[in-house]
């Protein structure tokens, strides 16, 4: 017997990537409901090699439906997420609404997985931000074994992170350049074709951005909250695939052989790190992978136990969606578990 399950944002970058996954890693479903607003009832949507009709998230009924993914805005997730909870479904959510609420887990399965057991307090798992599910996923294994102080971190963000609106400013915007014509941004502050914007989310008081404010609050609540983290998030003129550049202090020694050791082994970590032309992962070389991709692993030499890191992913998979399933994985397999 297996899950009903509903996808809510079917219809974004984030919303298919999920079809996508659910499908490859067969995931146990009887039926798989496509939602989204009401601009797209009516819409069809791939799921493997079915076709499903959207429906309208706005009342959809959500009795009987087992786990519920989001990848709607934080505004729609305010009313909704709540409203299929309360209905049985356990919902998890992509969106940054209940990140940071003390009774909703926020999970990465291969860094906190165990959290996952914490879902029954409201019926809800948060999904991290997907420049911090990366980040957390490289620092994990060297953190149990060396202990973290602190990460400086430079993220270079692909504009797949910020919808297919922003994905269709990029293509526009570089297709017109080449035509000698120029587009006004709508997405984006500036132009985003042949440029980078240090500016991800709204500015703090503090100067940062809140993207940066997540990957610190975000990094706490699933790793170690004594960890310090200073980040700069960048968008960059890519479609697909996250990079972070990561400087990282240990309170124990720690070698760059080792920590090359130590990732080879963690779950959900691919090394690729030789140190010559062409031996390290790009953005490119991660698009429709699982994993996250650590290079350019080194010692730092102005620290007394640090070391530099790349770190890049597909934020699309493991940013969001991957990471969802993966949750939703766990849920089925430890804690929804349904009689033959």
């Amino acid at each position: 017997m297996g899950y009903r399950v509903a996808v809510a944002g079917a219809t974004g970058a984030v919303g298919h990537e999920m079809l996508n996954i659910l499908d490859e890693r067969r995931f146990p479903a009887d039926e798989v409901v496509a939602l989204a607003s009401e601009n797209s009832i009516g819409k069809e949507v791939s799921y493997g090699e079915r076709t499903l009709k959207v429906r309208r998230l706005d009342d959809f009924d959500f009795a009987g439906i087992d786990v519920a993914l989001f990848a709607t805005s934080s505004a729609i997730a305010q009313v909704q997420v709540p409203r299929a909870a309360a209905a049985g479904a356990v919902v998890i959510d992509n969106s940054s609404q209940f990140r940071m609420d003390k009774d909703v887990p926020l999970v990465v399965p291969e860094v906190n997985g165990g959290e996952v057991a914490r879902y029954a307090k409201r019926n809800i798992i948060a999904n991290p931000n997907c420049s911090t599910a990366q980040m957390v996923v490289a620092l994990k294994p060297l953190h149990d074994h060396a202990t973290i102080k602190r990460v400086v971190v430079a993220t270079y963000q692909s504009v797949s992170g910020a919808g297919q609106a922003a994905m269709d400013e990029l293509f526009d915007q570089t297709k017109a350049i080449y035509l000698n014509q120029r587009l006004e941004p709508k997405n984006f502050t500036k132009q985003i074709a042949f440029n980078v914007i240090p500016h991800i989310d709204a500015f703090l008081d503090s100067g940062e951005t809140r993207e940066e404010w997540k990957m610190a609050a975000e990094t706490k609540k699933i790793l170690d909250p004594s960890i310090k983290v200073s980040a700069t998030c960048v968008r960059v003129p890519v479609f697909v695939g996250h990079s972070e550049a990561m400087n990282v202090e240990f309170r124990n020694p720690i070698t760059a052989a080792e920590a090359r050791t130590i990732l080879r082994q963690a779950p959900g970590v691919i090394v690729l790190d030789v140190r010559e032309d062409g031996g390290y992962t790009t953005p490119l070389d991660c698009v429709g992978d699982y994993a996250t991709f650590v290079s350019r692993i080194r010692e730092d030499r102005t620290a007394k136990h640090g070391l530099a890191l790349w770190v890049v992913s597909d934020n699309l998979r493991k940013g969001a969606a991957l990471n969802a399933v993966q949750i939703a994985e766990s849920l089925v397999n430890r804690y929804l578990r349904k009689a033959a």
